[in-house]
C-alpha cells in the first residue's frame, strides 16, 4: 500500500478516535451532576469542588479529540496522553466492578448510551490496541510553525468550552432551593392507606424529613436520588424517603442506575401520587411534622444547607 494510502487510512482511524472522544464529552454535559456525583462519591473535591473536576475532565476528552481529528503531536503527545487517559479510566471501572459489581450505567456516554462497567472497560480495551497502533504507524499531520500556536487555542478552547456550554451556578445561597409562596400540609394517608412494595413508616408524619416523590422512569429523578444517595451516604442522620411512580419491573433498572439502595421507599401509582407530587417531578420537600416548608430544587440540592435546616428547632 502507498504511504499516502497508509497515512490518510490512518488520519481516518485517528479523527474517529478523536470523534469517540467529543462525543463523550458532550454527552457528560446534559445532564453533567451525575458525572459531578462521581468524584463526590470518590470523595474527590467534595460538593463545591466537584462541579470544576467534572468540567476539567470533559474538557480534557475534549482536548484529546481535537487533537486526535488534527492529527496534532501524535506520537510526541497525543497518543501518549490518549493511552494514559485510558488507563486512568479503566482502573476507575475495575474499581466500581470491585465495589459495586457490573451494575448500572458507568456514565462513559452520560446517559446518551447505558453502558455496565465491563462492557465500558471492552470498550476502552479496543481503544488502546486501536491507540498502540496509531502511534506504530501514524505521525500525525506536519503544521510546522503553526503547530504550536494551533495546540494551545485547541487547549484553551477544550477547557474553557464546557464551562461556556454549561456553566457552574455558584448562586447556591439563592438557587439551591424554592420556597413556595405558602408552607403547607403533605396529607400522607393515602401513602400509608395505598402504598405498595413496602408500608412507610409512620414517622414520616412528625419530625423533619427530606421525601421525594420520583419516577422510575424520569431521567432527572435518577439524577436527585444518586445525590440524595450521597447526602445519606455522608450523613445517615438525614431522614429521606422515595415515593415512586411506575410499573414494578422498572424498580430494579432504577435501583441499578441510582445505586440509592441505603434510602427505604414505597411505590405509590395513580391519582394519589399526583395528588401529592404534581406533574413536575422530582417533587422533593423538606417536611416538618407534616407541613412543607421547602421545596427543593433537585439540580441545587445543598448538603449543607439542608444539615442548618435540621439544626434548627
Amino acid at each position: 500500500m502507498k504511504p499516502i494510502l497508509i497515512k490518510t487510512l490512518f488520519f481516518i482511524i485517528s479523527s474517529l478516535m478523536g470523534l469517540v472522544f467529543l462525543y463523550s464529552a458532550y454527552t457528560k454535559l446534559y445532564p453533567i451532576e451525575p458525572f459531578e456525583y462521581t468524584f463526590v462519591d470518590l470523595g474527590i473535591g467534595g460538593w463545591r469542588g466537584a462541579p470544576f473536576i467534572a468540567r476539567f475532565m470533559i474538557g480534557l476528552e475534549f482536548f484529546i479529540g481535537l487533537l486526535l481529528i488534527f492529527g496534532l503531536y501524535i506520537r510526541r503527545f497525543t497518543i501518549k496522553l490518549t493511552i494514559g487517559s485510558l488507563i486512568f479510566f479503566s482502573l476507575y471501572l475495575v474499581f466500581i466492578m470491585l465495589n459495586e459489581g457490573n451494575n448500572g450505567n458507568c456514565g462513559c456516554f452520560g446517559t446518551a448510551i447505558v453502558m455496565t462497567p465491563l462492557q465500558a472497560l471492552i470498550k476502552n480495551a479496543v481503544m488502546l490496541v486501536i491507540s498502540l497502533v496509531i502511534y506504530k504507524f501514524y505521525d500525525g499531520l506536519n503544521y510546522r510553525k503553526f503547530g504550536k500556536w494551533l495546540f494551545w487555542l485547541l487547549c484553551l478552547t477544550s477547557f474553557v468550552m464546557p464551562h461556556i456550554l454549561n456553566y457552574v451556578d455558584m448562586s447556591y445561597s439563592e438557587a439551591y432551593l424554592t420556597k413556595k409562596e405558602d408552607t403547607f400540609k403533605l396529607e400522607l394517608d393515602s401513602v400509608y392507606k395505598d402504598a405498595k412494595i413496602h408500608t412507610p413508616p409512620r414517622s414520616l408524619s412528625t419530625g423533619k424529613h427530606i421525601i421525594a416523590f420520583m419516577s422510575l422512569t424520569c431521567s432527572h429523578c435518577r439524577v436527585a436520588a444518586k445525590k440524595l444517595r450521597l447526602m445519606k451516604e455522608k450523613n445517615p442522620n438525614i431522614s429521606i424517603y422515595f415515593i415512586l411512580n411506575g410499573e414494578y419491573k422498572k424498580i430494579q433498572p432504577f435501583f441499578d442506575d441510582t445505586k440509592a439502595r441505603n434510602i427505604d421507599y414505597c411505590i405509590l401509582n395513580g391519582r394519589n401520587f399526583v395528588y401529592l407530587a404534581g406533574i413536575d417531578l422530582p417533587a422533593i420537600y423538606m417536611v416538618n411534622n407534616s407541613v412543607v416548608e421547602h421545596w427543593l430544587d433537585y439540580v441545587h440540592l445543598d448538603q449543607t444547607e439542608i444539615e442548618k435546616w435540621l439544626a434548627k428547632p
